[in-house]
This record gives structure tokens, C-alpha cells and sequence, in this order.
């Protein structure tokens, strides 16, 4: 059978199985509580698996309406309890960088336009409004009753400045030259933080996913105390303008950061920490370890994803179900994201295992 023709098999099952959505999951899991089912969670689904999971074909890049109702669709007809909608589908927050030798990775090192004085003040910083918002509050119209949107960045603060900086100016301008680094944060954080609060405005969004890569496998991406000295505190007001809305906040953030999950869970208060990897410390193990401290989201390792079986796949889901048993607090997913290479029949039955688990 063709790898793709599973995933319509797989959207017939769930409507045979007439699983509505209901954002209420998605809500318990981040006050550590048991879903009313197993529940489903994913950050990004490659587009191509949502064009046949849709049956909608992908839209102009610029048609901000035509993502939602694309990702809407999608997610709705696998079983999620939401879509994600990001910075890039609404055309916002997007900070200008260079040309960048991007293949199917890219160095940190490219793109650098800020490495001194001078070029801080050419630099062409995006107006916090720009976007189609608006999508936002037309797509409201459209959701399945039950279902909301979780709105994540283009991309987040670390990441924007090391993509406009280079990670090795960075690393040398925070020795260097500390209060032009600080003032380069402030100015992207700021911005991101406005970001958000647009979107905070709409009925539609039911909770935020701040997506930032703090970590590599061993440590963090910089020290602890750099990261809070310049980056933390913005999320800090992120997650306090979102809970002052009464809406919960998804970390999204890779790579090892033992060093500062009291920072994540006891400082800026995050509801839920998403990206898992079995190299650096296993879902399993996440959950066993933090489950009372942050809800856990996705963590099916991407590697394990993409080389095991689909008897591997729904062995390892059913076990984390179990562990996870009364406690709640946990949503089942890749620990990354379903990209390309990722086997739709190991999707399937990932997806599959969840949404029949009893």
C-alpha cells in the first residue's frame, strides 16, 4: 500500500469513530491533570501529510486565512483537539537576515547582519503589527465546535538573535561588548513579546507555544546565567501576560536543560514543555521525573520515529499511556515534529494507538 494512502485510512477510522475535539484536554494536561481521553499533540505536522490528511492542497505562502483553514482541517481530521498556527503562516515577526547556505540544515554561524555598533542601527528591526492577524478572527467562524488554536512564534528570542548575530559573534559580543548584546535581546524580545500579546486578543487562540532551542545534547546553547540574564525574563512576561488572559504556555525547546528546568517550571512558570530526545533524556524518563512539576508534551523520539516498526511504535506509545495511567498531565506525540521523513505508517500508528487506547 502507498505510504501516503494510509493517512486517508487513518482519517476515515477517526471519523468512523466520531472523535470530536475538545481543547479542555489540552488544558488539563498543562495543570498536570488527566485528559477526559488520551490525548494527541503535535507542534508541526510536514505539510504534505496535512495536504492528504485535509485533502486540501497547500497554500500560497502569503494566504494567512488559507493556512488556518489548511492546518485547521488537518489537525481537526487526525484527531487533535486543536491546530498550530505560527509567526510564518501569518507572515509576522519575521526579522530580516542574510543569505543564509541553508540545505537541509544550515550553520549558526550564517547570516549574520549585527556585529557591531553600526550595524545595530541599520538594521532594519520588523514592526511588531505587521502580519495578517486578522486570520486569527476569521477563522474563528470556521472551527469545529470544541477545537481552538495554539499560536507559536516564527521563532524565539535565542534563535532570532543568534540568526541575525551568528552563534560564534554572539558568544564573543557577550564577552565583549555585553550592553550592545543586551540591547540586541531587548529589542527582539520586546518584539516577540508584542507578537503575542496580538494574538492573545483573539477568542479563537486558546493557548500560546513559545518555541526557542535553548539546549544542545550536553548543555545549554549558553550558560545558565546568560540565558537569564538575557532571555529568560522575556518569557517570564510572556507567561504572565498569558495566565493573566487565562491561557496556558507550551515550551517548545530542544536539547539539554536539566541545568534550568527550576528556571522553566518555578521561575517563568511554564504549563508544558515539549521536544524529547532519547539521546538526551527519554519521555519516560521526563515524565517519571518532571510529570509533577510541568505538563508533558509529545516525546516519541524522531529517530526512533523514523527506523522502527510500527509494532515498535504503538509498543512504546501503549507503555508511556501506562505509565502515564491516572497521573494525567501527559499528551502523546513525536518528541520534535512528523517531517517528511518521518514513515506515515509510523505516524498512523502513533496516532492509531492513542486514539483507541482504553
Amino acid at each position: 500500500m502507498p505510504d501516503l494512502v494510509i493517512l486517508e485510512k487513518l482519517v476515515k477510522k477517526i471519523q468512523d469513530l466520531n472523535r470530536k475535539p475538545d481543547f479542555g484536554n489540552i488544558l488539563s494536561i498543562c495543570r498536570r491533570q488527566r485528559p477526559s481521553r488520551p490525548t494527541l499533540f503535535e507542534f508541526i505536522i510536514n505539510d504534505k501529510f496535512i495536504s492528504r490528511i485535509s485533502g486540501l492542497p497547500i497554500p500560497p505562502q502569503d494566504d494567512a486565512l488559507g493556512w488556518c483553514r489548511f492546518l485547521t482541517r488537518g489537525f481537526y481530521n487526525a484527531g487533535y483537539d486543536y491546530a498550530v498556527i505560527g509567526g510564518w503562516h501569518l507572515r509576522a515577526m519575521i526579522f530580516p537576515t542574510a543569505n543564509v547556505h541553508k540545505k537541509a540544515s544550515k550553520s549558526l554561524n550564517d547570516g549574520a547582519m549585527i556585529t557591531d555598533r553600526a550595524g545595530f542601527a541599520d538594521y532594519n528591526w520588523p514592526d511588531p503589527l505587521s502580519g495578517d492577524y486578522s486570520a486569527l478572527h476569521k477563522i474563528a467562524a470556521e472551527l469545529p465546535a470544541g477545537m481552538k488554536l495554539i499560536v507559536s512564534g516564527y521563532e524565539g528570542v535565542l534563535e532570532t538573535v543568534i540568526n541575525i548575530v551568528g552563534f560564534e559573534n554572539l558568544c564573543i559580543m557577550l564577552f565583549e561588548d555585553p550592553e550592545l548584546a543586551g540591547e540586541i535581546f531587548n529589542n527582539v524580545g520586546s518584539r516577540i513579546l508584542q507578537f503575542y500579546q496580538n494574538c492573545l486578543q483573539y477568542d479563537a487562540v486558546g493557548a500560546l507555544l513559545a518555541n526557542d532551542d535553548w539546549g544542545f545534547k550536553t548543555q545549554t546553547m549558553l550558560s545558565p546565567d546568560a540565558l537569564r540574564a538575557y532571555i529568560f525574563p522575556w518569557y517570564k512576561k510572556l507567561v504572565e501576560l498569558c495566565h493573566q488572559a487565562g491561557k496556558p504556555v507550551i515550551l517548545h525547546s530542544c536539547g539539554n536543560l536539566e541545568q534550568v528546568l527550576p528556571d522553566i517550571t518555578d521561575d517563568m512558570k511554564f504549563d508544558a514543555k515539549h521536544s524529547f530526545e532519547d539521546n538526551i533524556f527519554p519521555v519516560e524518563e521526563a515524565y517519571t521525573c518532571w510529570g509533577d512539576r510541568i505538563g508533558i508534551m509529545g516525546g516519541i523520539d524522531m529517530n526512533f520515529m523514523a527506523k522502527k516498526t510500527t509494532a515498535d511504535v504503538r509498543k512504546r506509545v501503549t507503555n508511556l499511556l501506562r505509565i502515564a495511567g491516572d497521573k494525567g498531565g501527559l499528551a502523546i506525540g513525536s518528541g520534535n515534529s512528523i517531517s517528511d521523513y518521518i514513515p506515515a505508517r509510523n505516524y498512523c500508528a502513533l496516532v492509531e494507538t492513542v486514539i483507541n487506547y482504553k
